[in-house]
């Protein structure tokens, strides 16, 4: 490694195009495991080399993902660092000067084809056992490139300023090999490899140039990245080649694919089975296109980072739960699978409601308060809320659920299910909760112990089943079939309030 301090070091770099897939997730998620674990640093590299794709706000939306999964990166270009600039685009004069000396050393080449020409070779040497012809080593002596014009006209075609792009040469019938720490030795036939382009008419290069300069440059040892750029290592192997010895390239893993329904996961998925795909919410400015986030629709960034850990690796016990602590602590290589791990959407609602099960009250509570004031609430007593929390946390499963499960707390309900209470109903009921309203009354030890033997006493006294009495109070004082024990919520509204509540539902299950 050309790292002397031998120092892990290791990088996400998205494209700034748009909103931040689970998958893109995972991949800072492995990254950030590993950094940690080994002591090392994470860095954030923004690839914005491709000016034609890149969306406004989308790199702050990266930034804004990270550090809600609590990921942040020890160097990027928000943090600072010693290897920057970490824009590609800020780094643009650093790339030419490496795809010259690949020229210099017959390496690669400069190719002046317009687009034209590239669309005529498309046609020209298009056949049944060649539907897609590539630029590669079969055509790119009938191509105009410095390979098939004299120095000459070359010299003369670049003091023109005629535009050009620099191509890398793909050796002909050669085997390239690499060890992959997930899916072990790898190898291509050079003769399927196109001569990629290295550096734009623009001149910025293409990520195939910019990965392999700045992964050098930035002494990154350890390279995490999707399974579908597996199909690019051969490029990227001939660049450490040439320009800076196979022996300084990072170890690569390749990560297996998050599978949805029909193939590889998309944002499409989403849409058509109604599960979030994205970190956080989307809007592209480019057309209004609204991508709904795990945040939104009510993950725990906790819930979130474990759930996405379990897509393509596992600790090797039954353990299921993981801080992120215990996930750096147990975080493997070796673990990780080959094969693609399919997404479930039910299994990660399951992973956020356990999570809300574990996590203490003053955790969750910041995040209601804003749920329930958002939802038009004034919460004056914060105590009261968490007590709230603490009644119903272990019936939500997502964070947004909190609001249904809580409100009848803080406003009776306005409708009553009463179509619920109304076939069992009969006068002696009736007669049952106006006695209880008047027993409650005076009650000053007001507790939820209190209240539930009051009414067992006088369900005992009329001879009614206490089963039978119980879903008609809750139906009272809720709305509806869910909530906590009953006694519990008669107990932190008060008691004016429940007998109020109870004494409404009454003049309605008799006027029905």
């Amino acid at each position: 490694m050309q790292n002397s301090t031998n120092k892990v070091r290791v990088r996400f770099a998205p494209s700034p195009t748009g909103g931040l897939h689970l998958g893109g997730v995972r991949t800072v998620l492995y990254n950030y495991l590993f950094a940690k674990q080994q002591g090392g640093d994470f860095i954030l590299r923004i690839e914005d080399t491709d000016q034609t794709r890149f969306v406004e706000g989308a790199e702050q939306y990266i930034y804004d993902c990270l550090k809600w999964c609590g990921i942040e990166p020890d160097e990027s270009p928000l943090h600072g660092g010693n290897y920057g600039p970490y824009r590609q685009s800020e780094r643009k004069e650093m790339y030419r000067k490496y795809a010259e000396q690949l020229i210099a050393n017959g390496q690669a080449y400069y190719a002046f084809d317009t687009t034209e020409d590239l669309v005529k070779m498309r046609s020209d040497f298009k056949s049944d056992e060649n539907p897609s012809p590539q630029y590669d080593s079969h055509v790119r002596m009938k191509m105009k490139n410095s390979l098939t014009l004299s120095a000459e006209e070359v010299a003369t075609l670049l003091s023109n300023a005629t535009p050009y792009v620099i191509r890398i040469k793909i050796p002909e019938n050669e085997t390239i090999s690499f060890t992959d720490l997930i899916h072990h030795e790898v190898s291509f036939e050079s003769s399927v490899v196109d001569d990629k382009v290295l550096l734009k008419a623009d001149g910025m290069p293409t990520y195939h140039l910019a990965v392999v300069v700045d992964d050098y440059l930035m002494k990154i040892t350890h390279a995490f990245r999707g399974e579908e750029w597996l199909s690019s290592s051969p490029v990227h192997i001939l660049l450490w080649k040439y320009l800076f010895g196979l022996e300084n390239m990072p170890a690569w893993a390749h990560l297996p694919l998050i599978l949805g329904p029909s193939g590889k996961l998309s944002k499409r998925d989403g849409a058509k089975f109604g599960f979030p795909v994205y970190a956080m919410n989307w809007t592209d400015p480019r057309n209004n296109d609204f991508t709904e986030g795990f945040k939104e629709q009510g993950f725990l960034p906790e819930a979130f980072i474990n759930l996405l850990a379990l897509l393509g690796w596992n600790g090797g016990t039954e353990q299921e739960l993981f801080s992120l602590d215990e996930m750096i602590s147990q975080f493997s290589i070796e673990r990780i699978h080959k094969s693609g791990a399919k997404f479930d959407y039910e299994k990660a609602k399951w992973f956020n409601q356990e999570w809300i099960k574990k996590l203490p009250v003053e955790k969750l509570f910041p995040i209601v308060k804003l749920i329930m004031e958002s939802n038009g609430s004034q919460i004056n007593d914060d105590n009261y809320l968490k007590t709230v929390i603490t009644l119903i946390k272990d019936r939500c499963t997502l964070m947004s659920d909190f609001y249904e499960q809580s409100i009848y707390f803080f406003q009776a309900p306005n409708v009553l299910d009463i179509a619920s209470i109304k076939p069992k109903w009969n006068i002696e009921k009736t007669l049952f909760f106006e006695s209880f309203s008047d027993k409650l009354l005076p009650l000053n030890n007001w507790s939820a112990i209190e209240i539930e033997n009051i009414f067992k006493s006088l369900a005992a006294e009329k001879n009614i089943k206490p089963g039978e009495l119980q879903l008609p109070m809750r139906i009272m004082l809720v709305g509806g079939k869910y909530g906590p024990a009953v006694f519990e919520i008669a107990n932190l509204i008060g008691k004016e309030e429940t007998i109020n509540r109870m004494s409404i539902a009454l003049s309605q299950i008799n006027i029905e």
